[in-house]
């Protein structure tokens, strides 16, 4: 049973959503941490089921979204746009916006640690909330609310040359450098067995360049590259400050590949 002060945060978060779950429940679920089922001993009704849900249907509308929207565009590109706007960084994000963390159920210690905050936990339950949202209403109901929260950061990544192959890019500048190829080390893997983050280290020349994660080990080394490339860019910068004529036409020509 729902008390009546739960029920007035879930009616408050249904009007920032636009939506009127027929079925509370589901909507209540979506926002019950397992710190919080675990505490109050409540079996199968914490998020991590709806979690699972709601990737798989964020990911089949924003397939569907970026295939119609790009049809000029190879599977690569769309793929690399796909795995920006359809991120754990990008779903935080998100949540906060609408301050998802204020209706989230925690367990004492989850809530004391600041839980409310924690990306993990607000990411999660950003796609426990599609998941939600397609049991209740639908799937043209969950592609509605997605598309009216996601649609800026497509364009956003589409526009700003996100999809650029900095691993490609990196592994060229290093080369025609002569500095060997870069290196990259998985340092750590996270989350739940049916959503693993990996934690990827790129180095170049034996020194650490950034670290990158993703939901798969090759996005986690696309980040990982996309961080290395841009220290490069940074240190190829405080070169120049002295010495404006000391860059390289190799980093050059990269630079206005990219625009950066």
């Amino acid at each position: 049973m729902i008390s009546p002060e739960r029920m007035k945060l879930l009616d408050e978060l249904e009007a920032k959503l636009g939506l009127a779950f027929q079925n509370k429940d589901l909507l209540n679920q979506s926002l019950t941490h397992s710190s919080y089922a675990y505490e109050n001993k409540l079996e199968d009704a914490d998020n991590e089921r709806l979690e699972f849900l709601g990737d798989a249907v964020i990911k089949l509308v924003m397939s569907e979204k970026l295939f119609n929207q790009f049809p000029d565009k190879a599977e690569g590109d769309l793929t690399k746009i796909r795995a920006t706007v359809v991120s754990d960084q990008t779903f935080a994000v998100q949540a906060r916006n609408i301050e998802l963390g204020k209706y989230l159920l925690l367990g004492a210690n989850e809530a004391r640690t600041g839980g409310r905050k924690r990306k993990s936990s607000t990411a999660n339950a950003f796609e426990a909330l599609v998941g939600a949202i397609y049991l209740d209403g639908g799937l043209g109901k969950a592609r509605d609310v997605l598309l009216a929260i996601l649609e800026p950061q497509v364009e956003k990544v589409s526009q700003e040359g996100y999809v650029s192959d900095y691993k490609s890019t990196l592994q060229e500048i290093v080369q025609k450098n002569k500095w060997g190829l870069p290196q990259y080390k998985l340092v750590k893997e996270t989350g739940l067995k049916h959503k693993r983050v990996f934690w990827v280290q790129v180095k170049i020349r034996g020194k650490a360049y950034g670290v990158g994660r993703g939901g798969s080990k090759k996005e986690a080394e696309q980040r990982a590259a996309t961080q290395g490339f841009k220290r490069l860019m940074r240190e190829e910068e405080e070169k120049k400050k002295p010495k404006p004529q000391g860059e390289t036409g190799i980093i050059r020509q990269f630079r206005r590949r990219i625009g950066f």
